[in-house]
């Protein structure tokens, strides 16, 4: 008995020392513990209120198993309980841990108050979850708590980042007296839908109520009209903002600088940038990066630099601005290298960064490189997104790297991005231009929501390899979901009738443009129908149309009737669209060479001399043929009479035995279409050394019987290569693909899939 006596001050003092350390609301997580295993030993955990404090104390600091352990050992645990920790976890962004514990706490019979629905609602905003969101606005409903200013207030947020502005518009209707936070969050999601007049209506509204905008709220339109791309709604806004005596902050100059320089308006930027200046914004990191953005996007490189330089510290937003403001301007090299040098200096590049890079390469013709990147960007260890596949795709496409293609697919499809519209675009990009159109349908029928580019993108991909028929049922089928065409469509389907020589058809689409959709024709489709009627020999009528069309034709359009008059081997007119290519690009070597090689056709040495003068003048060169074959994961290229390649021999030598075979079968050199005066043999050497026979012969010594080749070349495959590499398709039994400037040519058992009409 006196020993009980004696323990009970004692016990009370270690009982007020754990109600002390939870009471603290800084108490480290060692006490946490300390305190959570004397609750244990004591048998406290029928204090409802102590378990509550340790819930919060756990969740605080992150350590939710501890947390959801601590729920679980309170028998009959009460509603704050459970509150405390939804609270806890919304406040730190774990939101499904919310939502789980929102969930227990249903399941247990308690329903929740005007307290815990905010953190629901909250958890389901931060997690876009429109159904789990609408389930808790009904509860709120049942409960009576859906009249309450902060549960109200939180659905309009909830709304608004699921993007049902509808709903959120409905729930604002219904407040007795919404607060600037909330006008401001529908503002700004009306801004950023695009919907102007509703946003001005609705700021103006804020105001007669006797709500003034704050910061939050013009920075909430800048950015929305910014977001929705119409730009000059942003700087209109951010004009506004100004005159009507707020200052604009460091958010506000860096939501308005992108629409700038999306405008490419640089005398507005140098004022803003003045601003800042004045403002003392020059040392924030972010303005910073807007200003190098702005700049880069007016092509002022060199403003661009010095904003860099004058930055205190740089860090990797401003580094990414200046890469890809170097990379948007052409400035490659300098792109790489400052790219490697911040590398070097052991800045943390991130997966913008990366992705930048990958992009400036892809889109140069930087296509080895790229791939290069995105191996060496996974060897850093930083994960590629859904804006880095679409940036590499580009370039597996445009040199054939079919293998390169599929490991990023496999790593899309790991990823779970593969049905992302830009990722599955890319994709169906990419297959098309690798000779896999089946693939690429399939990868077309994968995505569960199309958009207009996805369409465009598997239309384009069956008027590249000639499948005029498949390109115009995608065309229909485009419509009959809903889908409208636009420009770009149009020159898929238009480009797909010229390659099939599908003349009528063609000509159909083009008229119904206006007609029938509104869209009123663009240079490149004049270009298409020049192609579609000079391809199919009515190159007067084609000159015709070109003379008759509302705007001035350019070089693609002469170029198109150029080309056609090569076809046909037309000089009158030949000579007619050459003078007009002359003015508009008299630096494109390429011009030269179709006139000299029309003028080569019909013998006219002196004429084609001439020409050949003409570029030698201009210090002009003919841009050598070359192709690229991808062999055991590595692209290969090879030039047109280039004998440094080390296989040169073995593949000459395989070369003149299947040239014997060919003579054998019948086959004679297609010598009419080495257009140089020199002898017959002379013609027979100049064709063997032709690029893509070279490639092809290179994919046959270094790949295993039955294994199909692709290949890529610069220029146009000509005649003599076409017979060549059907008789090998037939005699070696190879699927062969090759992709020139015009189109995809599937060779197979002797024959070609563009049936001779290219």
């Amino acid at each position: 008995m006196s020993l009980s006596v004696e323990a009970l001050p004692l016990f009370r003092s270690f009982q007020n020392s754990i109600f002390n350390c939870l009471n603290s609301t800084n108490a480290p997580l060692s006490q946490t513990r300390q305190a959570h295993a004397h609750i244990l030993k004591t048998g406290f955990f029928n204090d409802t209120h102590l378990a509550t404090k340790l819930l919060s104390h756990y969740a605080n600091n992150m350590c939710f198993a501890d947390a959801s352990l601590v729920l679980d050992l309170v028998p009959e645990p009460r509603l704050f309980s459970f509150s405390t920790l939804i609270y806890a976890f919304s406040k730190l962004h774990q939101f499904q841990h919310a939502l789980s514990t929102f969930s227990r706490m249903l399941t247990r019979g308690l329903m929740p108050d005007n307290r815990v629905l905010p953190s629901a609602v909250k958890a389901c905003a931060g997690l876009s979850a429109l159904k789990p969101g609408r389930q808790v606005h009904g509860i709120a409903s049942v409960s009576g708590f859906d009249s309450d200013c902060f549960v109200q207030s939180s659905l309009v947020h909830m709304y608004v980042k699921c993007n049902q502005i509808n709903d959120a518009r409905k729930v604002f209707d219904g407040m007795s007296e919404p607060d600037v936070v909330t006008w401001s969050a529908l503002v700004g999601a009306y801004a950023r839908q695009g919907c102007v007049d509703e946003a001005k209506s609705l700021f103006s509204e804020m105001r007669d109520s006797g709500v003034e905008p704050n910061l939050v709220s013009w920075n909430g339109m800048i950015s929305g009209f910014n977001h929705s791309g119409l730009y000059s709604e942003a700087v209109l806004m951010f004009l506004d903002m100004h005159l009507r005596g707020f200052e604009p902050d460091g958010t506000s100059v860096c939501s308005v600088l992108p629409a700038v320089g999306d405008l490419e308006d640089l005398v507005m930027g140098i004022q803003i940038h003045g601003y800042g200046i004045k403002q003392g914004l020059g040392s924030d990191k972010c303005v910073s990066s807007a200003l190098i953005d702005m700049y880069g996007k007016c092509s002022c490189t060199s403003d661009m630099s010095q904003v860099f330089d004058e930055m205190d510290h740089m860090d990797v937003g401003s580094c990414n601005a200046l890469i890809s403001g170097l990379s948007r301007n052409g400035h490659v090299e300098s792109s790489l290298k400052l790219f490697r040098q911040f590398k070097d200096q052991g800045m943390e590049l991130n997966v913008v960064s990366w992705t930048s890079m990958i992009a400036c390469c892809s889109q140069n013709g930087r296509d080895m490189e790229a791939l290069e990147l995105f191996r060496e960007m996974q060897i850093a260890g930083v994960k590629p997104n859904s804006v880095t596949i679409p940036c590499l795709l580009p370039a597996c496409g445009n040199i054939a790297a079919l293998m390169h293609g599929k490991a990023a697919h496999c790593f899309s499809l790991r990823r779970g991005i593969s049905t992302d519209v830009y990722v599955g675009s890319a994709l169906i990009d990419m297959y098309a231009k690798c000779g896999r159109i089946q693939a690429s349908r399939l990868c077309f029928d994968g995505i569960p929501r199309r958009n207009l580019v996805c369409w465009n993108a598997v239309i384009a991909g069956y008027a590249m390899h000639g499948k005029a028929k498949e390109a115009m049922e995608i065309f229909d089928l485009m419509q009959r979901n809903g889908q409208k065409p636009d420009a770009i469509s149009f020159t898929c389907v238009l480009s797909a009738c010229s390659q099939s020589g599908l003349t009528e058809e063609g000509l159909h689409y083009f008229n119904s443009m206006s007609s029938k959709y509104g869209i009123e024709a663009r240079v490149e489709h004049y270009g298409c129908v020049v192609t579609l009627l000079g391809r199919a020999g009515k190159l007067e009528q084609a000159y015709d149309m070109i003379r008759s069309m509302p705007l001035i034709p350019d070089g693609c359009v002469w170029g198109a009737l150029l080309s056609s008059c090569r076809v046909h081997n037309n000089v009158s007119l030949g000579e007619v669209a050459a003078k007009k290519l002359f003015e508009l690009e008299p630096s494109n070597p390429g011009n030269y060479i179709l006139l000299s090689n029309i003028y080569a056709s019909k013998a006219m040495w002196k004429e084609v001399d001439r020409v050949r003068d003409i570029m030698k003048n201009k210090g002009l060169r003919k841009n050598p043929g070359c192709s690229w074959i991808e062999v055991k994961n590595t692209v290969h290229m090879l030039l047109a009479g280039d004998k440094s390649h080390p296989q040169m021999t073995q593949i000459i030598e395989k070369l003149d035995k299947l040239s014997m075979e060919m003579k054998k079968s019948g086959y004679f050199p297609e010598t009419n279409f080495v257009l140089q005066d020199v002898e017959e043999q002379d013609k027979e050497q100049i064709l063997c050394g032709h690029s893509e026979k070279l490639a092809v012969v290179f994919g046959l010594l270094n790949t295993p019987p039955g294994y199909p080749l692709q290949v890529i070349k610069n220029l146009r495959i000509c005649v003599d290569c076409h017979v060549v590499i059907k008789f090998i398709s037939s005699f070696e039994r190879r699927e062969i693909f090759v992709r020139d400037t015009n189109r995809f040519h599937h060779f197979k058992d002797g024959a070609c899939s563009c049936g001779d009409y290219w």
